[in-house]
Parts: C-alpha cells; structure tokens; sequence
C-alpha cells in the first residue's frame, strides 16, 4: 500500500521541539508581562545579528512589515501619496496591497522565466519619474538578483525594499536575506521556514531614523506612553510569539539545511520531461520553503488531481495573478503573459525538513509516472 504524503506536516515541525516550546510558553506565563518585554527585546535582537543588520522590530505579521515599512518612509517626507513602487506581476497579493494601502501606486514588473524573481532589465524599463521604490520579493525562498537592482536603485535615487515573507535564511552572495536592501518585511506565518504557532512579522534594516519611525506608528505612532507622535497602528510581536519565535531560530538553518536536501533529491530524481524542475541561481543559496514545478501545455490541474488519487499533497502558489484578482478590477485589463503562465502552469511539492526518506522517494516516483 503506498504511503500518504502531506504537504507540509507542521505538526512533525514543531514537535521535534516540543519541550523547548513548552520551557518558553512557561517563562512567559510565569513572568506575567506578555507585550513589550525581554523576550521580544531578545529575539529582536537576535534576529538582527542573524540577518546581519542593526535594527529588527517585530510586528503583527508580514503585511504590516511592509505596510509600516512604506508607511514610515511617508512619514519622513520619502514617499507621498500617488507614487510607484515597482512590484513583481507574479507575487503574493500582500506584496501589492503594502503598496496600495499606503496610497501609492503599485507598478508590475514581469518577472525572470527561470527563477520567477524581478527581472533587473524590466525594473530598469518601467521607471518613470513618479518611481520611488522597487520592491523586490525573494519567492518561494529564493533572493532576487540584487546586485543589479542595488545599481538601479542607486542610480535612479530610489528605495530597495525586500519582502523577505518566504526568504528567512537565504542569502545573496554571502549576505542574508533582510540585509540586502534598505529595509525588508519578514512573515513568520506558521508555515515559514521560520514559521510562528500564529501570526507574527518583523522588520529588519540599517537605516536608525526608519527604525525609529517604524516603532513609534507599529505602537499607536508613540515613543513615550500615552504621548503619541503619528497616527500610528497597533501591530506589535507579542511576548509568546518572540519566545517561540527564539527557539526555532536556533533551529533553523539545520531545518534549512535538511530541505536542501529534499530538494537536491528531487532535483537529482524527477526526471519527467513533462516537469520542468526549479532553477537555483548561482549567486545565492536557495532555502526552499517552496519547491514549485511547473506544468505546461494545460497539464497542471490534470497532474493535481493525479497525485491527490496518489495520496501525495500539493498546493497550487498562486492560482490568480494580483491583477486578475477583483481586489484590484482596475488593473483587469493589463496583460502580463510570463507572469499569467506562471500562474497558470506553477504546482508545489511537499517539501519539509521532516520529510522520511520513504515520502521523499514516494514523490518522486508519482512524478516520474505521470504521463500525459
């Protein structure tokens, strides 16, 4: 009988940790402070050096990284409302709707064929002299090429903001995802690599003045209690979440290290010419929070629906486009193909650092069966 294969057994994840888990969730109970203490103060601290930057503030979750983000540079006269900021066509909607919360214009960018990430050239071609910023967003754990869009970005005066929600670990050239840009927005939704038992974010950059802004507006725009200096947001890391938050740091680059290993596996293994395998750039390490294949000539549903009848689990990142989606019916009308492709031909396979042996060889056997 062949052997079910889940997606993502977030169970298995946290439980390789469980006392650790529970020696944290202890000492913030019996500390009796739960917003705003020294285990927010801690892991802030330690995820700065770990990313290799000066600040990290932590926030409710990814979205409102960016959004404080993007926020925080209006507040200092940076950014104003009716601006662009360039944005990949093909990422999460959270990546447009930071933009478009904040008043500013999202601009979309066709992304890379090969690794799906900004592509330098196209960034270059859609700057005008509304641009302010280019968002770069490092998917499916993969960094952007950001050497070049440093050089764009420095020449034309413009932020380089990083959406890091899927990139915790990764690296560009040696520098870690967080510390490759003037600021960057980190998701620790539960199913990251450095994933929370809840939502949780942060922020990380160099810049002491954005850091200063953003944790006034993350804490009602306030410095000094009950003085408040901006109409600011409530969207802070609570104390729970930091101390969990610690334990799975000091795990993560061997979590990162044991996905790496599935994914060389597969990238060994797969061997069916209807499959194209994910390409990892030269220039970084990849962490492989998502191992997407694709599906061409319409095949993807078909290839779906056959390794659900397989037992095996996958997930489709992202069926409908930013600007296919009613949330944004305004842009409708724009045709970006590569991305559209993207989106019409990507599937995900199970990929997890507690992935047995026998799961991993499951996967790849129903891949290399299916046929047209």
């Amino acid at each position: 009988m062949s052997i079910p294969v889940k997606f993502l057994d977030l169970k298995g994840i946290n439980l390789q940790y469980e006392s650790e888990l529970i020696e944290a969730f202890h000492r913030v109970l019996h500390s009796g402070w739960f917003i705003k203490g020294k285990e927010l103060e801690q892991f802030e601290k330690d995820f700065a050096t770990y990313c290799g930057v000066k600040h990290c503030i932590g926030v409710a979750n990814g979205l409102d990284a960016l959004i404080l983000i993007i926020e925080a540079y209006k507040t200092m006269g940076i950014f104003k409302d009716g601006d662009e900021i360039i944005v990949p066509s093909n990422t999460y909607i959270a990546s447009v709707l930071a933009i478009s919360r904040n008043n500013l214009v999202p601009v979309l960018a066709e992304p890379d064929e090969a690794t799906f990430n900004l592509d330098p050239l196209e960034v270059e071609r859609l700057i005008t002299p509304r641009t302010r910023a280019v968002l770069a967003v490092h998917l499916y754990g993969q960094t952007a090429d950001m050497s070049p869009l440093k050089d764009i970005c420095a020449n034309h005066h413009l932020k380089l903001i990083e959406d890091a929600a899927q990139s915790q670990g990764a690296k560009y050239k040696g520098i870690r995802a967080g510390a490759l840009g003037d600021a960057a927005g980190f998701s620790f939704y539960p199913g990251k690599n450095l994933g929370a038992l809840g939502d949780a974010g942060a922020i990380t950059t160099n810049d002491d003045q954005l850091a200063e802004v953003i944790l006034a507006l993350h804490n009602y725009g306030s410095k000094v209690k009950y003085e408040n200096l901006y109409p600011g947001v409530n969207s802070r890391l609570d104390e729970l979440q930091a101390a969990l938050l610690g334990v799975k740091l000091s795990h993560l680059d061997d979590e990162n290290a044991k996905r790496n290993l599935v994914a060389q596996q597969y990238l060994a293994e797969i061997c069916n010419p209807l499959i194209q395998l994910p390409v990892a750039a030269s220039y970084g390490e990849h962490i492989w929070h998502i191992f997407a294949i694709r599906l061409k000539n319409g095949l993807r549903d078909r290839f779906k629906d056959y390794l659900a009848d397989q037992g095996v689990q996958t997930v489709v990142h992202y069926p409908i486009p930013p600007h296919k989606q009613q949330a944004y019916k305004e842009l409708n009308h724009l045709v970006y193909p590569v991305s559209e492709a993207i989106h019409n031909d990507v599937i995900s396979l199970p990929m997890s650092p507690v992935m047995l042996p026998e799961e991993i060889k499951r996967v790849i056997q129903v891949c290399n069966d299916f046929q047209n």
